[in-house]
This record gives C-alpha cells, structure tokens and sequence, in this order.
C-alpha cells in the first residue's frame, strides 16, 4: 500500500530521530524505503531536501540537550544519504540507458551510411551498366523495338534518380563531405519538389561541426520538414543555422496552421510529430528543443547545442 506525503514525512522523522539517538540499520532501511517511495511518486531530491531539514528542525532541540551537535549533524547526514541512495541509483541507471541509446544510435548512423553507400555506388553501378548493354541491344533492333527499349532506358533513369535520392535520405553523402548546410539545402530541395513548399535554408557553411552535432541536426530537421509537409498546411519554411562562441543553434519555422502549446507538452501529440525522438537526440549532446506555435500563425522549432572547445 502506498503511503502518503504525510505519512511518508512521519516516517523519515522517526527514522532520523531513531537514528541520531542510537545508530542502526533498520533505522537507515526505513529512510531508504522514503526515498524509494518519493522516487516513485515521481518527487525529487529538493523534496527530500525539504522533508529532511522538516524532520531536522523538529527532533534537534530534544537532541542538542542529550549529544554533541557535531555527532547530531555527522548521524543526520547518514540519514539523508541513505534516503538519496534510490535517486542515485535512479541517475546511474539512467546514465547508462543513455550511453547505451548513444552507442546504439552510432552504430545505426553507421549502418545507414554503409546502405546509403550500397545504393549510391553498387546500385547506381549496376544500372549504369544495364543502360551500357541495353545501347549496344538497340543497334541491333528494328525502330519497334528501339522505342520500346527507349521505354524501359526511361524507367531504369528514373529508378536511379529514386534510388540516388533515397540513398541521401538515409545517409548523404554531402553531410560527410561538404557539412550540414549543403545536406540541408539538397534535402530542402527534394521535400519542396515533393511537397511545393518553398524552404528557404539559411546559414553559414564555412567551417565544420563535430560530425555528431551534424547527423543530430539534420535529423532533426529532416523530421521537421517531413511534419511541415504532412501536417502544417504550409507555404513556407524557413530554417536556419546560427554558429556562436560556444554553441549552435537551428530553427524550423514555418507559416501553417501552427497548435496550440498545451497541445504540444502532450507525450502522444509529441511522439506524432516526433519531437520525442528530436529530443532523445538532442539530449545525448547535452542540447534542448524548444518549441513555440500558435493556432493559426505557424510553428517553430527551435535546436540548441553547447559545443565544447
């Protein structure tokens, strides 16, 4: 049975007042299944903070009269420890889970780049050769026959045009070779030709970004564009890239429908439009997604990474 916020307090002081007065586990155990409790009820180490300087305050004039305040001060410290170690073991746990989701996250960028490869150069080889035999088949044909093999040269350059684009999305080769403002713009390009929106891509390409800060972003990006596209209703996006002393930061911003901001702290909504995922991106290098919309006027996004010297 869960307790409550009172209960909880009741405890953790009794526990304290126990321990200061004479030391032992069961005393420590019982601050430790506060603090479990609290981390399960969703509260925080500023919680405790406060829970612990409540139960402090009521049982040290009681103390102060029968041990030395240096040994009061040393046994309330364990306490409060004892009471933190759940939320330790919480950020630990989660440190670890975001190192592995990191590691996981480069092996797939890796991955993609070895697909993206494939079809750029295996792919792209193989129907270059297929056209080569296919012009030495036509000198061979009647005028029939040329027009119809004429037909099927047309469909194999639109297959390679498809599958040309497809290997940038998942992994272009531009962002290894140029930077990110080049890959945007190229990206850029494609969604306007498929979605009619005119995206506008503002920034400068001199000098490069780490190259995880790069993938992030355009990522991050591609996603948005994508939700412009599908969502918005939109005529125009804009998106820019700004380089300061010690950090970066990208926006998205576009003239459609926008949503309304509560809508938008909503997990589903989020997971919908994938902000979840630009998130989790964004977190692995320590950056923040701020999102700003209103019904109406459009929606922006906003990235912002810290870049370390």
């Amino acid at each position: 049975m869960r307790e409550t916020p009172g209960e909880l307090e009741k405890e953790y002081a009794e526990a304290l007042h126990e321990y200061v007065r004479q030391p032992n586990e069961a005393a420590l155990l019982r601050a430790y299944r506060v603090g479990r409790e609290m981390l399960t009820d969703g509260g925080g180490v500023l919680g405790i903070a406060a829970l612990h300087h409540e139960a402090l305050q009521a049982i040290l004039p009681d103390l102060l009269a029968g041990s030395g305040d240096p040994v009061i001060v040393k046994r309330a410290e364990e306490v409060f420890i004892e009471c933190l170690v759940p939320f330790e073991m919480s950020h630990r746990a989660f440190r670890d889970t975001t190192a592995a989701l990191r590691r996981m996250n480069e092996r797939i960028e890796e991955e993609a780049k070895r697909i993206a490869h494939a079809l750029h150069q295996e792919a792209g080889g193989l129907l270059a050769s297929t056209n080569l035999a296919l012009e030495e088949l036509a000198r061979d044909l009647s005028p029939e026959g040329s027009g119809r093999l004429a037909m099927v040269k047309r469909l194999l350059d639109q297959m390679d045009h498809h599958l040309r684009q497809l290997a940038h999305e998942i992994r272009p080769t531009l962002l290894d070779d140029l930077g990110l403002i080049p890959a945007l713009r190229f990206l850029a390009e494609g969604v306007s030709k498929r979605s009619g929106i005119e995206i506008t891509v503002e920034g400068s390409s001199v000098g490069r970004l780490p190259p995880g800060v790069e993938t992030t972003l355009y990522r991050n990006v591609q996603e948005a564009l994508n939700n412009v596209s599908k969502h918005a209703s939109a005529s125009n996006v804009m998106v820019q890239v700004v380089r300061e002393s010690n950090a970066v930061r990208c926006s998205v911003s576009d003239n459609g429908v926008g949503l309304d901001e509560s809508l938008l702290m909503q997990v589903g909504v989020e997971r919908g439009l994938g902000h979840v995922g630009m998130r989790e991106r964004l977190e692995y290098l320590h950056g923040t997604l701020l999102i700003r919309s209103v019904p109406s006027e459009g929606l922006e996004l906003v990235m912002y990474i810290p870049l370390r010297g």
